[in-house]
């Protein structure tokens, strides 16, 4: 089972912190980022292979990773400390660390949630004919990922501008399911092939936009999510109440 996990941000908002640690070591209840995702990871998932992109404070983040054995599974590092490529540009470049074909899971290393990974991940694999399922819910923000009647993409809006984004020129906008995206992710590699003209750094919302009508990427619908992006200073005595209450 392929894991991506995205720690090279510089964690701008958690400063001070992250003046002298990189956002995956900020410590919950004791334990870092990094190390709370990856002990879930080893609970719910079989087999699991992880791939790690680093820029900020990388030393630190392979230095931590080697003081625990590599948790005992296999990890490695994509190195972005030359430029930092964002998450479409960071799983490409990822991608061939892998050592099979199968599904990449994507997940930011800042955020908590319910969700079985292990599950998910399966539940992708049973579907051959989609391209990437994306975790979404009915979390209320201005932005939002439109999807039609069968939990298909088909574009994106910020309904405090009323910008619409989607490869589809006649969209009905109020006709789409609404839902916001979670940042936990799923891409089948054989819709990789799909990035070669694109730049070396780019977002892959972007990406999934500029493709949803060549290939199937399907909403997850959890109506019953519990996430939490551990983004901020303030948001780190909810994150400790949360890591007790899902037993992470």
């Amino acid at each position: 089972m392929n894991i991506f996990i995205l720690a090279a941000g510089l964690g701008t908002r958690l400063k001070p912190l992250t003046d002298t640690m990189p956002k995956a070591l900020v410590p919950v209840g004791g334990r870092p980022l990094l190390q709370i995702l990856i002990e879930k990871i080893k609970r719910e998932c079989n087999d699991p292979e992880i791939v790690i992109n680093i820029h900020h404070f990388a030393e630190q983040i392979i230095g931590f990773v080697e003081a625990q054995h590599g948790f005992d599974i296999p990890i490695s590092f994509s190195d972005e400390r030359s430029q930092l490529l964002e998450t479409g540009g960071g799983l490409r470049q990822a991608a061939p660390l892998f050592n099979n074909s199968a599904p990449i899971l994507i997940h930011n290393v800042d955020i908590l949630s319910n969700v079985h990974l292990g599950a998910f991940y399966q539940q992708h694999a049973d579907d051959p004919d989609v391209a990437a399922t994306l975790i979404v819910s009915q979390r209320t923000t201005n932005r939002y990922l439109l999807f039609d009647d069968d939990n298909r993409l088909v574009g994106w809006t910020n309904i405090a501008t009323g910008e619409v984004r989607s490869p589809y020129k006649d969209l009905e906008v109020e006709r789409c399911r609404k839902f916001a995206f979670s940042g936990i992710h799923i891409v089948s590699q054989s819709l990789l092939p799909l990035m070669d003209t694109w730049p070396a750094r780019f977002p892959i919302m972007d990406f999934y936009l500029s493709v949803c009508d060549k290939a199937v990427i399907r909403a997850d619908i959890r109506h019953d999510l519990q996430l939490l992006d551990v983004g901020k200073l303030d948001s780190l005595t909810q994150a400790e109440a949360m890591v007790q209450k899902l037993g992470l």
